[in-house]
């Protein structure tokens, strides 16, 4: 076949490689033209060149790649499928193009769901809004106690379809199941995907400039349920999850698991005086319930886990009990967790201030959820809104604010909110974009903090205004912090 691959980045690159590898003629187009894809495209030709021992498939079956650089918008000829990388766009002229020409397009996810072998790990996915990657390494390490083997992969940075066409390779042991992160971009192009069981966390607007439509990012979520042969897992707190399990052609048996940060009806898990209690995967859902772990259990010593923290785990522990997993190994694997930098990330306490990084927070669903765990916050927020507005959330937080220090690119739309919805809090407008500010914003909120307080940068924006990515911002956060740490002593 003639495939083309639309994107240079990870999933593209990794997906050039592994169909070339599997005797596809390849043509991988990419808009862009400067140093980073020359240099991606130089390595991708060298390796289907030389058969270097790096890519999946035989070399000798290679067909060869070829890049196409500064142009993303033209069908090659003799096109037989497209397989896209997650971020282009539906409306993309390539794809137009492609329907045109009565091409099918379709992500790597669907690639590697269509060249799994007959006796393939089974998949447990997990999409949302928010919480995605904190739930697919609990439910890593919740398998792992179990002692299956298993990887965390997909949107959480390792390219499924090259772990799918490795299982098994050169002797390695294969995998018994998989934790699969999707975002709806991935889901999108995905139609045959048909998990073992799957959750969708929360859903709030997000990525409405790519979907087109809160329905229509709504409905690709709900993607993830179509299929499922055991469990579909839903948040109890937010009905639009529920809704979309009833609306998802799942196979006969299949249930629907809610989880909540409450007591659990049947066929849920929830918290019980500061247990984690299962209360669907029991002989007797209507009079039994099993505990599973400890509320403390959730990622020890990093002090009281966040409400939505608590979720995750319900979430993931969920999905392990469908597939089987003892009670034991969810407290245990819980306990082996360690989060993610920039996850709601204790980075010091100061004169009496905490001080907490949650740069990842780049939404205001995400924000609402970090800013309800602390009683009393000076808050540093702002960034690039992508389109997003800020009047509800500051609404949900007002009351908890001591003091708000705002930067980046949009933050005139939170200083507005401020101003209608809690005009007493203070409020710090720092009126530069360059990356020294964080060091001002952190200097500016201590100022305004009083003992027993936290400073939360919970940006509730993207960060690409003046960070390389959320995390550049988080750590930029922390050395800022661990300044003020070396004055204070």
């Amino acid at each position: 076949m003639h495939i083309t691959v639309a994107g240079l980045g990870v999933s593209g690159s990794s997906a050039a490689r592994a169909l070339a590898g599997l005797g596809a003629r390849v043509t991988v187009v990419d808009g862009g033209d400067g140093d980073k894809q020359r240099a991606a495209a130089a390595e991708l030709e060298e390796w289907a060149a030389t058969g270097s021992a790096s890519g999946t498939g035989d070399a000798g079956h290679r067909a060869g790649i070829t890049v196409r650089l500064g142009d993303g918008d033209t069908l090659p000829e003799g096109t037989d499928l497209v397989v896209t990388s997650p971020g282009w766009k539906p409306t993309s002229p390539l794809f137009t193009a492609a329907a045109a020409a009565g091409v099918d397009v379709v992500g790597d996810v669907e690639i590697a769901w269509r060249l799994r072998g007959p006796d393939a790990a089974a998949w447990l996915g997990v999409t949302g809004t928010n919480g995605k990657t904190t739930t697919v390494r609990m439910l890593a390490s919740i398998l792992e106690a179990e002692g299956l083997h298993t990887m965390a992969v997909g949107n959480i940075g390792t390219p499924i379809i090259d772990v799918v066409l490795g299982q098994g390779k050169d002797g390695a042991r294969p995998y018994d199941v998989l934790a699969v992160e999707l975002s709806s971009y991935q889901l999108h192009w995905a139609p045959s995907l048909r998990a073992h069981s799957a959750a969708v966390l929360n859903l709030a607007p997000d990525h409405l400039d790519w979907h087109g439509s809160m329905q229509a990012y709504a409905a690709d979520k709900g993607r993830i349920y179509e299929g499922n042969t055991v469990a579909c897992v839903y948040n109890v707190a937010d009905k639009a999850t529920e809704e979309l399990v009833r609306a998802a052609d799942v196979e006969e048996g299949c249930r629907a698991i809610g989880f909540t940060l409450g007591t659990p009806g049947p066929s849920q898990l929830g918290v019980v005086e500061g247990l984690l209690v299962d209360r669907a995967f029991v002989e007797n859902r209507q009079k039994q319930a099993q505990e599973l772990a400890e509320v403390a259990d959730i990622a020890p010593g990093s002090g009281t886990p966040a409400p939505h923290n608590i979720a995750n785990a319900l979430a993931a522990a969920a999905l392990a009990r469908a597939f089987g997993v003892r009670p034991a190994a969810v407290r245990d694997g819980l306990r082996a967790f360690h989060p993610d930098a920039h996850r709601i990330q204790h980075i010091a306490d100061v004169g009496g201030v905490t001080y907490i990084d949650d740069s990842k927070a780049t939404n205001t669903h995400a924000a609402e959820a970090s800013l309800a765990a602390y009683e009393h916050i000076v808050w540093i927020a702002g960034g690039l809104a992508k389109g997003a507005t800020f009047d509800e959330l500051v609404q949900k937080s007002a009351a908890r604010l001591r003091g708000v220090v705002l930067i980046g690119a949009d933050r005139a739309l939170i200083r507005e909110a401020l101003a209608r919805h809690a005009p007493e809090v203070p409020v710090v407008d720092l009126d530069r974009t360059d990356t020294g500010a964080m060091s001002q914003a952190v200097r500016e909120a201590t100022r305004l903090a009083e003992p027993g307080d936290t400073v939360l940068l919970a940006p509730a924006c993207a960060s690409m205004d003046m960070f390389v990515n959320y995390n550049k911002r988080g750590d930029a956060f922390a050395d800022a912090v661990r300044e003020l740490t070396a004055r204070d002593h």
